[in-house]
């Protein structure tokens, strides 16, 4: 059987490729599928999804599994394109474009991850994947994005060199778990919501992706070496958390290969962790990144030839190709034997299946989402999130009691490259906001007298805009540096060398020094870097870590510094030494510490940080009480027998520790708990301690209380063998509330015989 791709179809993939890409839906009133089951709302989807696939013809099977869709005209059914990008608010994208002005110009422009998982707060995250959905939606009714959107990015932060890292919500797996549950929950319209997906989220990359381009090793060639421990630990529980719990519509395998194969041609990943452990059934979607079907063969050599790699991706379960080796290829994949009929019908039955949940093929009267318009773009509350999430994602790195400050006649000097900022201030993925606050105009807002300078430039070795900063700082009473990281270097397809201050930032905040006036930092970007020079600078009063803030940046800021807004949000990384790059590479992808590793993350890493994950200063102070005693001892089996069968063991009950937070400051203030927890229980090396719980409390009023709720599970308490199997180990451990030594301790007894509450698959082909 020989398929060979017919002119008109060439030609259709053409157009759609070269042109705007045209939304449209399947006529199932007076199209060619009206009669049949594709259109019977009674029908579940996958049997709907499954009628209309065995209509097509094999050469229509194979030109359908790219990203760029050409559809079936003779069945009605339209071209689609199936990448768009909504990271933290609707992105600019092959899917999704942006009127040139009026209507469709514009969509919320939220924070960074980076930042929102500074707040953790996770009622934020939710409410503010609630609103990009809704503007999704609002962008595909009007033909301007289709309905799956490729994020979010979960793999964990592991290396602050990381292009990427500042798509991520931080370094801590439990918190980036957290965060996507309640983000997919947000986007999708809930946890595996029937009749309809609001839109289909996309948990990328899966897995062990952490590396753009370093030291001549990029990520299209990067075969990452990953122990079952370091999978099961750290690398996998975001996606656990993404496909079991919160029930994802798709997930991308990504460019890397782990331990010797492409991630998106490995059954071990996308079959038997994937499908087969998690549960990610046939009503959901595999896509690779990229053209990472291409590297199977280009760059991993893991193929002979195009042919085979089609051939490995799509039986592994990568069912969408976003690039064009699936259509090129796939036809001579299939008149060699090397995939059938069958393959290509489950990969496509699989989206077209998510289509149905989308609501695709069904009337719009019978859809909630498909009235969204305009005016439910860029709507006063959307705004308003935008601008909340700003204030809790900032952390004081820094302050001797110098903030807040009054604005009342204060002449401000605002110095350094992002004092004008504005796409900057949104990061990567972004789409055209409907404004953005600099922090110049910030400055202004906020009712200040204000003159200011670059100074220099972001990797500037140059002093010629020195004296022009100087100057203005003389006239000041108070200098703000705006300056950190640049963006072109912290971005996807490249990574940091360094985690120290580029250019000649710090050589210009050390003659501002000399000035002799009070000095504020605001550090952006999406990594951290080396601030000890800062920290021990008595000129340098205080430090704010802005992150990359979003449409209200500026305004979020003068909000802190002003005092309208009290601090209360957490770094969600580790603040490394400079020297740290020059201890471990990038490529090592273990965890804990040896000889060539001083570890990573807050919980493995040996050195003494310069901020630990999890710091964040506060204009107030606070008192801690448990609410209640917490137990002494706890015992594994009562444990067990108490979670009965409902559900997976990793996710019942361990306890739940109420905590008693009391403001005896001045000021109203949020506080964000951090419960850790470290013990002498399981494999040696142990961690320093581990995130267990978290939850903000909202607006404790100087001389209030609130109460705290801290959960904990089981997998909490777990830990990893090198299998990767998870028990609860005997022995003895600590609560340990908030960084440090903590605000509170308590010590307990885990009693009892140890207990596997979770079999790991293992890799068949190691």
């Amino acid at each position: 059987m020989m398929i060979l791709l017919t002119a008109a179809t060439i030609a259709a993939i053409a157009n759609i490729a070269s042109a705007q890409f045209n939304y449209s839906f399947p006529d199932c009133a007076n199209g060619p599928l009206k009669s049949t089951v594709v259109c019977d709302t009674s029908k579940d989807p996958a049997t709907r999804a499954r009628a209309l696939i065995q209509m097509f013809t094999d050469e229509e099977l194979t030109q359908n599994t790219d990203n760029v869709s050409p559809g079936v005209p003779r069945l009605g059914v339209p071209s689609y394109q199936w990448w768009s990008e909504a990271l933290h608010g609707v992105a600019g994208s092959p899917g999704v474009s942006f009127a040139s002005s009026g209507e469709f110009s514009s969509a919320t422009s939220f924070p960074q991850p980076i930042v929102l998982g500074a707040t953790f707060d996770m009622d934020l995250v939710k409410a503010i994947a609630t609103v990009i959905s809704t503007e999704a939606r609002a962008f595909n009714n009007a033909g301007r994005a289709g309905l799956d959107f490729f994020t979010p990015n979960i793999n964990p932060f592991k290396d602050p060199r990381w292009g990427r890292g500042q798509e991520t919500p931080g370094e801590d797996a439990f918190h980036v778990a957290q965060y996507v549950f309640n983000l997919i929950n947000g986007l999708q319209g809930g946890i595996d919501p029937r009749p309809y997906f609001k839109v289909a989220a996309d948990c990328k990359h899966f897995a062990a992706y952490d590396l753009e381009s370093w030291e001549g090793i990029d990520r299209f060639h990067f075969d990452a070496k990953v122990t079952l421990q370091d999978l099961s630990e750290y690398y996998l529980p975001s996606f656990q958390s993404c496909v079991r719990d919160a029930k994802v519509a798709s997930v991308m395998c990504s460019y890397n290969s782990v331990n010797g194969v492409p991630a998106c041609a490995s059954s071990y990943l996308l079959q038997d962790i994937l499908r087969d452990f998690w549960g990610f059934d046939d009503d959901r979607w595999v896509v690779s990144d990229c053209d990472a079907i291409n590297n199977i063969f280009s760059t991993h050599n893991f193929t002979s030839s195009f042919t085979e790699a089609v051939a490995d991706a799509i039986k592994a379960g990568t069912d969408v190709d976003c690039g064009t080796t699936y259509s090129k290829n796939l036809p001579a994949a299939l008149n060699q034997s090397l995939i059938t009929r069958d393959d290509l019908e489950r990969a496509l039955t699989r989206q077209y299946t998510s289509l149905m949940r989308l609501g695709y093929f069904d009337p719009p009267a019978s859809q909630p989402f498909r009235q969204l318009a305009w005016t439910d773009v860029n709507t006063p509350g959307a705004q308003a999130l935008a601008h909340r999430a700003a204030v809790e994602g900032l952390v004081l790195l820094k302050n001797d009691g110098f903030l807040p400050i009054s604005s009342k006649g204060k002449k401000l000097a605002i110095i350094g490259p992002y004092v004008n900022a504005t796409r900057d201030m949104q990061g990567n993925y972004f789409g055209t906001a409907p404004f953005i606050v600099t922090p110049f105009q910030g400055a202004v807002d906020a009712g200040f007298q204000v003159q200011s300078s670059s100074g220099t430039n972001i990797n500037g070795t140059s002093d010629a805009g020195f004296e022009e900063a100087i100057n203005i700082a003389q006239a000041a009473d108070i200098v703000i540096f705006a300056g950190g990281l640049d963006n072109t270097i912290e971005r996807e397809a490249r990574d940091r060398v360094t985690v120290a201050w580029t250019g000649n930032q710090l050589d210009l905040i050390k003659q501002l020094a000399s000035v002799g006036k009070p000095i504020v930092v605001v550090q952006f970007g999406g990594g951290q870097v080396d601030d000890t020079e800062l920290l021990s600078n008595d000129a340098v009063r205080a430090i704010i870590w802005a992150g990359y803030p979003g449409q209200s940046g500026g305004t979020a800021i003068f909000d802190i510094i002003t005092g309208a807004v009290s601090p209360a949000g957490r770094l969600p990384i580790t603040q490394y030494p400079a020297n740290f790059v020059d201890q471990v590479g990038m490529t090592d992808m273990s965890l804990r510490p040896d000889s060539a590793n001083p570890g990573r993350t807050y919980k493995w890493y040996s050195g003494a940080p310069v901020l630990e994950f999890g710091h964040g200063l506060h204009f107030t102070t606070f008192e801690f009480s448990w609410q209640m005693q917490p137990p002494a001892r706890y015992n594994i089996q009562q444990l067990i027998r108490s979670a009965g069968k409902n559900g997976p063991l990793d996710l019942a009950a361990f306890d739940t520790f109420p905590i008693r937070v009391r403001n005896t400051g001045n000021l109203t203030s949020d506080y964000v708990a951090l419960l850790f927890l470290s013990g002498d229980g399981g494999p040696t090396p142990r961690p320093n301690k581990s995130l267990i719980s978290f939850a903000r409390a909202h607006g404790i009023k100087a001389g209030s209380s609130s109460t705290l709720d801290l959960k904990v599970t089981l997998g909490s308490v777990a830990r990893a063998d090198e299998r990767g199997d998870l028990w609860l180990f005997s022995g003895s451990y600590q609560l340990v509330l908030d960084i440090g030594d903590g605000v509170l301790t308590h010590n307990f007894v885990l009693m009892g015989t140890d207990t596997r509450i979770v079999r790991w698959p293992q890799d068949p082909s190691a």
